[in-house]
């Protein structure tokens, strides 16, 4: 008996160095990732957005980021958790689906590889659709009731209390109200833009509580969104929808950097996952279409291998 409890902790403990020892950047041992629903990147820059701004100034970033070419909300954000198009990971719609009816992502999320590698995970979204993606390897999830909605203060208050009690390892937040404010007044209004500026003072609280909880300094936060818009809507190849914010700031990276200085680099939505994997040292499934962004950090840094 004495044997196996010698060896069960003798794995234990190995398994953790292991993890430590794969992380690529050993500053970083938390992802957060924060969406601003219906974010386009020329409105965000319209905005008075302080809390993006100051996010930038420490960060490597790009304003010409590319979600998937369907530009649509519960799809383009699974995609960004999975790294794959909605061919592979089967989330066609953008509505609530009854339990009953609802069909699960076919390849693993961020999250249930975090739960395989002994990482804790916490998901807060703005929209009930969420639930999709937090029904399995999340510890922590905030999702509002089907035909629900938790508004972007809510989602923030909800997200810090987490941060402040559980310090996940993996953090994924979703603010819904500025692509209410684009379908209902157009994207590019004022209205539109007014729903900017409070997305950025949710961020604020989010960002406050992760420094709150002594995780400022380990945690690889990436700001970035579903899609775009135009007029009242947002639709598939338009170039309006399709780009996005890709904002990433950590320890070690490369501050006030503008990720387009670097010729042929293109950053896609499925990165997102890639990047999160990469400095968190999971490695990357075989199917995942998204690669680790590298580039975002001063040294050179070690991609852990794919697996079969």
């Amino acid at each position: 008996m004495q044997i196996a409890r010698f060896l069960a902790v003798f794995l234990l403990l190995t398994s953790t160095i292991f993890a430590q020892i794969a992380r690529p950047v050993p500053a970083v041992s938390h992802v957060l990732i924060v969406s601003i629903d219906g974010a386009r990147p020329d409105l965000l820059m319209r905005a008075q957005m302080p809390n993006v701004r100051k996010l930038m100034q420490r960060a490597s970033f790009s304003l010409w980021a590319r979600t998937i070419p369907e530009a649509i909300t519960l799809p383009s954000h699974t995609s960004m958790v999975t790294g794959v198009s909605i061919a592979a990971h089967g989330i066609d719609w953008n509505n609530d689906q009854p339990a009953d009816k609802r069909i699960a992502v076919k390849v693993p999320t961020l999250f249930q590889l975090a739960k395989q590698a002994n990482l804790s995970t916490m998901l807060v979204a703005g929209k009930s659709k969420f639930i999709t993606l937090s029904e399995n390897g999340v510890d922590w999830a905030a999702v509002p009731d089907a035909g629900k909605k938790f508004a972007d203060a809510e989602v923030a208050q909800r997200a810090a209390a987490i941060i402040t009690e559980h310090k996940p390892d993996v953090m994924f937040v979703h603010f819904p109200d500025n692509d209410s404010a684009g379908h209902g007044h157009g994207w590019g209004s004022p209205t539109e833009i007014k729903a900017l500026e409070a997305a950025d003072v949710a961020l604020g609280v989010v960002l406050d509580a992760l420094d709150q909880a002594k995780l400022t300094d380990s945690t690889l936060v990436i700001l970035s969104a579903d899609h775009g818009g135009t007029g009242k809507n947002h639709g598939k190849n338009d170039v309006r929808s399709r780009h996005i914010p890709w904002i990433a700031a950590a320890p070690g990276v490369k501050a006030d950097y503008d990720l387009t200085q670097i010729t042929g680099l293109e950053i896609d939505t499925q990165d997102t996952f890639a990047t999160a994997c990469w400095v968190l040292g999971i490695e990357l499934p075989e199917h995942c279409e998204g690669k680790p962004i590298e580039q975002i950090f001063t040294e050179p840094a070690t991609r852990p291998a794919r697996t079969e």
